[in-house]
């Protein structure tokens, strides 16, 4: 009888592991470091979530902000070799896959003076197909027009070019909502700040870009520990502190207009 319980009890402990760590990687593993989800720390920002997987990119999606919390993308020199020959079309849509209640609607932008700002960008998207699910609103939030397409276009073209030369990082890109004076857009939370989080496997290290959701804004360089203390998301739980210490060089960045 021992053994019976014994080995029942193994069993249910595998089961229990094994789906803990199918939760862990979540439905679209491939875009994020080590196949491993960031881990919502903030218990706040944990309501009414939902995951989303695209061809090569990926969204947490928030019914609170109907915004992403964050867009996650493995981006290749090989990807983007093909989204250089790719001209933009613009399609604009909001994310059928979410209740009414929970997304954003194209009237929620409508004369706000917000642009609807990528967060997986659409100059990263190798095809027509990835391009169109780029343009879903459960991929964009509202963002100052000057700094959408001045520096944080910057921003994007140097990911870009890290990325051909290192031949692939682990991109993640968000919203944050800091304090306690927060506007809104129709029914959409305007984030106070962004980032975009950049992890080089070659080098085993990682730094972000932060900026101040404002026109007259320049960005800061963070560690991931620094960043993710600001958003309160573990946004690459397989790594160690120690290893979240290695701050990989990011390069200077000028203001400019860029594929978006």
């Amino acid at each position: 009888m021992y053994r019976i319980q014994r080995t029942v009890a193994l069993t249910t402990l595998a089961c229990g592991l094994f789906a803990a760590s199918l939760a862990a990687a979540g439905e679209c593993p491939a875009h994020y470091v080590d196949g491993r989800l960031p881990e919502i720390s903030n218990t706040k920002m944990t309501a009414a979530t939902t995951e989303l997987c695209y061809e090569v990119f990926g969204v947490m999606h928030s019914g609170i902000t109907r915004t992403p919390l964050w867009s996650a993308e493995h981006l290749t020199a090989q990807n983007l070799a093909s989204a250089k020959n790719l001209s933009r079309e613009n399609s604009f849509h909001p994310e059928s896959r979410l209740p009414a209640q929970a997304r954003a609607e194209l009237a929620d932008y409508a004369r706000s003076g917000f642009d609807r700002g990528h967060m997986a960008p659409n100059g990263d998207m190798p095809d027509r197909t990835s391009q169109h699910e780029s343009f879903t609103l459960a991929n964009m939030v509202p963002q100052d027009a000057e700094v959408n397409r001045h520096i944080w276009a910057g921003i994007e073209g140097v990911v870009r070019k890290m990325a051909q030369k290192e031949g692939d990082l682990y991109v993640i890109t968000g919203p944050a909502f800091i304090g306690g004076n927060l506007q809104k857009v129709g029914n959409v939370l305007v984030p106070t700040h962004l980032y975009k989080l950049v992890y080089s496997p070659r080098q085993g290290a990682g730094a972000a870009f932060f900026i101040a959701n404002r026109a007259d804004a320049q960005y800061e360089t963070l560690s991931i520990a620094q960043l993710e203390e600001k958003v309160g998301i573990n946004l690459l739980p397989s790594l160690t502190p120690a290893q979240k210490a290695v701050v990989l060089r990011l390069p200077n960045v000028r203001q400019r207009k860029e594929k978006k």
